[in-house]
């Protein structure tokens, strides 16, 4: 008995320090570099590390503290230190399973926004403007969702740059395939290829307004399989919190080693079937057809 009232304040300074821990390496991974790695300054390369987190979002550092709480709580409550790592990986996935498809509704935004913008480019192409005056009228008043990288193509346009390599910058910020096929009408057209571009851009604004009608559908199917997550989710944390509650003893096996490796195992399975069900409804676009366009350097006559 008093090797067991040893561990538990014991095992709440280790849940303590892992969570410290755990934090600070989130608040690493989710820092930026002020400005680019100067290799003729004599300054090292980057490690593997920072590379790896180049490539990956910021980390939300409130909604990180929120988790390790919730582990920390979780584990001083039921004294297993799976209960509160399962606990806090929980709060991290579900809320991307179970909540409102944020990423979905950005998605089908841009797509609107692209869609609006080739219109109204079209619009200004057929008052007799050429492509690059078009351009910067359009960006006066461009959706909001690409309004700052519309903004950016027309500053580019207007310091000098190419219509064609400013056009691939565009392409290469906005990342999506809609755009690149409206990009590559218009580095075909700044080409000299132009032909019918307005018959063209009109038909790429419809197709990306069919597209926004098919994610719509897509979305509204899925939301079944959001009901169907909630439900398990809330019962099998309802039913967790009443054994707790009412019947303690049900759990006490789960207090041994043995315990917390089943109950390892069992968490296991329930992240890895969640973590099935948010790949199942995660949206799959169709591939870039200008996916290793990456942005140009300024030219060399306008860094002056």
């Amino acid at each position: 008995m008093g090797v067991m009232a040893l561990s538990v304040p014991l095992a709440a300074l280790l849940g303590a320090g892992t969570a410290c821990g755990l934090l600070m390496v989130a608040w690493g991974l989710s820092r930026r570099d002020a400005g680019p790695v100067d290799s003729d300054a004599g300054l090292d390369r980057p490690s593997w590390l920072s590379r790896f987190a180049s490539g990956r979002e910021p980390v939300d550092r409130r909604r990180l503290a929120l988790c390790l709480a919730v582990g920390v709580v979780v584990g001083v409550v039921t004294r297993w230190p799976v209960a509160a790592a399962l606990s806090a990986a929980g709060a991290w996935m579900l809320p991307q399973v179970i909540g409102p498809d944020r990423d979905h509704d950005r998605r089908v935004a841009r797509i609107e926004a692209i869609a609006a913008w080739t219109e109204a480019l079209r619009d200004n192409l057929s008052g007799a403007a050429g492509l690059e005056q078009a351009i910067t009228a359009t960006a006066i008043e461009s959706p909001e969702p690409i309004r700052e990288e519309v903004t950016r193509l027309a500053g580019r346009l207007q310091r000098g740059w190419r219509a064609p390599d400013a056009l691939r910058a565009f392409a290469a910020e906005l990342a999506d395939p809609t755009a690149d096929l409206v990009v590559a009408g218009l580095v075909m057209a700044a080409r000299g290829s132009a032909g019918q571009l307005g018959d063209v851009l009109g038909e790429l604004a419809a197709s990306a307004r069919a597209k926004v009608a098919s994610r719509q559908r897509v979305a509204a199917a899925r939301k079944r399989n959001r009901t169907s997550a909630r439900v398990i989710v809330g019962a099998t944390l309802a039913m967790a919190g009443l054994l707790a509650v009412l019947n303690r003893g049900y759990l006490t096996p789960f207090d041994t080693a043995t315990g917390q490796l089943v109950l390892l195992a069992a968490g296991g399975c329930f992240a890895a079937a969640f973590a099935w069900l948010g790949r199942l409804m995660r949206d799959r676009d169709t591939a870039r057809i200008l996916a290793g366009v990456a942005a140009p350097p300024e030219p060399e006559a306008v860094r002056t």
